[in-house]
């Protein structure tokens, strides 16, 4: 092990840098980050009011102090504005009184959790794009323009929704997953997930609509539940995800980058066994756990083990967990139990499902440990990063929107086709310029394939005619016709087809670019680039934020940043002669329909 994969351990993967896992100087941090917050009214001590334990753990403190590197008046920037947010928005009565269906139907729209743990005991989420079409998300905005339930003033709709999402995650499902001691450090609470993220069978259309839907998401996780994210695994990357990628993973911070890994076919079960077990893997994804996405959790029998259960919901005849929000509340005996909150039929529910078997405090659900612990080596070796299996930045023969090639590409920025998609790795998408050709020039009737007429790569058979090239190359007579999801095709006029030669040549303007390529070509680079923005943020937000980005707390400036960014590459492209523009869009409608 590098001593820089030792710093970036240190610094913030699981378990360093949390409870129990501290350096001398984060600990100095974590100290001076508490006073500033008790001082300034927002951090009660354990005793205060009667009360038998803080206002707030050290994890949870310890989470904000991750996204602003241990800087302690960062964190306390941020913490207070998400302490004033709570209040605003009365975060525990929305989730007290939530309709169960309202919360059912938003589940279904984001991450949901497998019932499963990988190797640490964080828990893994699983997230399909592919479902939600645009249908989808309308019969869900209706859903909640009719809902009773309205949001304070200046607060998006939808954002009380998701709330609801997030709290489960802290409330529930974390310090359930803390309670089971099965795990190497018990004392360390669990504050992060995982996620397995599926986009697949998507277009870019579909990601273009539901960036509005996944921004929502990203821009509350970052601002008010840092840090609650461990891993994103990207599997089913559309064609086009490669080329924009090196574009895009600017925008991000490292520690955020280095958090996601993006997956080939051939890799998605190598490497999510590395981190899960194959039982905790649901079986499309080479494990075997029989979990679709929509379905409830289907608990592993260690946490299945630790409850008593009283008033379980029922799937495929085992216990698991009912629909709605579910809270952990301390009995005055001491004991832990889990209640199902939010209402039923316009009544408030409260209904105990289980109890912990084994009697255990809050407090011991959010970590008792006062001594720091060894961390082993086999544990490093489980933090090792994505950027492995992301793909790599590239600057001779593959060119990407990042870097729109030159006007006059060299012999070795413009390979033959053919030992390009041989030497290629899968994890690339190439953008192949076209070879240009004078309009006198022909080709054998046999070609080295050794087929003839119009089957062939080059449509000899036109070559004499008005229609010469259309096929191969298009013509400003071509369209591309967008079927919606990401299916494109391209078309040419049939009345030119089988012309004979016109008498007068039409001489066209090399120098100025073809009308509707370039536009194409710049809405195309935006909407790739947005896409991905969107996805790869988004994602890590839809169940928890990452670490610092540019996007916290400085909105305007990064939209700017991207405007100006965007218009460097529409002047770039703008530079490109025609046939260039052409092949790549050409190459990319052909991406898109593939992904």
């Amino acid at each position: 092990m590098s001593q820089t994969d030792l710093s970036r351990i240190e610094s913030f993967q699981y378990p360093a840098a949390h409870f129990g896992h501290l350096s001398d100087h984060q600990q100095n941090a974590l100290d001076a980050f508490r006073k500033q917050c008790q001082d300034e009214g927002y951090y009660k001590p354990a005793g205060t009011n009667g009360k038998n334990d803080p206002s707030h753990d050290d994890e949870t403190l310890l989470r904000y102090l991750r996204a602003r590197r241990f800087n302690p008046q960062e964190a306390y920037k941020q913490f207070k504005e998400t302490e004033d947010w709570r209040i605003e928005t009365k975060v525990g009565d929305l989730y007290d009184s939530i309709d169960t269906e309202e919360y059912e139907q938003t589940r279904r729209l984001y991450p949901q959790w497998t019932g499963r743990r990988d190797k640490r005991g964080i828990p893994v989420f699983l997230y399909e794009v592919a479902p939600l079409n645009t249908k989808t998300i309308g019969a869900y905005e209706k859903l909640i323009n009719a809902s009773p339930l309205k949001p304070p003033p200046n607060v998006n709709p939808k954002l009380l929704r998701l709330v609801a999402l997030y709290e489960s995650l802290t409330r529930f499902v974390m310090p359930l997953c803390s309670a089971v001691t099965d795990r190497k450090h018990p004392e360390t609470p669990i504050s992060q997930s995982n996620n397995i993220v599926d986009i697949s069978k998507v277009g870019l259309k579909q990601f273009w609509n539901l960036k509005a839907h996944m921004q929502d998401a990203s821009t509350l996780a970052t601002a008010h539940y840092p840090e609650t994210l461990d891993r994103i695994f990207i599997i089913g990357a559309p064609a086009f995800f490669p080329t924009v990628w090196g574009w895009i993973k600017r925008w991000f911070d490292p520690i955020t980058v280095s958090k996601i890994f993006i997956l080939s076919p051939q890799n998605v079960f190598p490497t999510l066994s590395q981190y899960i077990d194959p039982e905790n893997i649901p079986k499309k994804y080479g494990g075997n756990l029989d979990f679709e996405f929509g379905m409830m959790p289907i608990l592993e029998p260690a946490i299945d083990k630790v409850l008593q259960w009283e008033n379980p919901a029922l799937q495929n005849g085992k216990h698991t967990l009912p629909i709605g929000p579910i809270k952990w509340e301390e009995s005055h005996d001491g004991t832990v139990k889990a209640v199902a909150v939010g209402s039923e039929k316009g009544g408030l529910r409260r209904t105990t499902i289980c109890r912990l078997e084994t009697p255990v405090s809050i407090k011991a659900m959010h970590g008792l440990a006062t001594v720091n612990t060894p961390i082993d080596e086999l544990e490093l070796s489980l933090t090792t990063d994505g950027t492995a299996t992301q793909p790599p930045d590239t600057d001779d023969a593959n060119i990407d929107i990042a870097t729109p090639p030159t006007d006059s590409p060299t012999p070795a920025a413009t390979p033959k086709p053919e030992a390009q998609e041989t030497s290629t790795p899968s994890t690339t998408l190439p953008i192949r310029e076209p070879q240009t050709q004078t309009p006198n020039e022909t080709e054998s009737p046999t070609s080295a394939s050794g087929r003839t007429g119009t089957s062939d790569t080059r449509f000899a058979a036109q070559n004499q005619t008005h229609a010469a090239g259309q096929l191969a190359a298009g013509t400003p007579h071509s369209a591309i016709n967008d079927h919606g999801h990401g299916d494109k095709t391209l078309t040419m006029e049939p009345s030119t087809v089988g012309q004979a030669p016109k008498e007068v040549n039409i001489v066209k303007d090399e120098g100025a670019p073809a009308p509707g390529y370039l536009d194409a070509a710049k809405a195309y680079a935006g909407q790739a680039a947005g896409m991905v923005t969107s996805t790869v943020g988004a994602v890590g937000g839809l169940v928890g934020g990452g670490g610092k980005t540019e996007m916290d707390g400085e909105e305007k400036l990064v939209e700017k940043e991207k405007s100006e960014e965007e218009k460097e590459t529409e002047r770039r492209i703008e530079e490109k002669a025609n046939p260039v523009i052409e092949g790549f869009l050409r190459e990319k409608t052909v991406s898109s329909a593939v992904g």
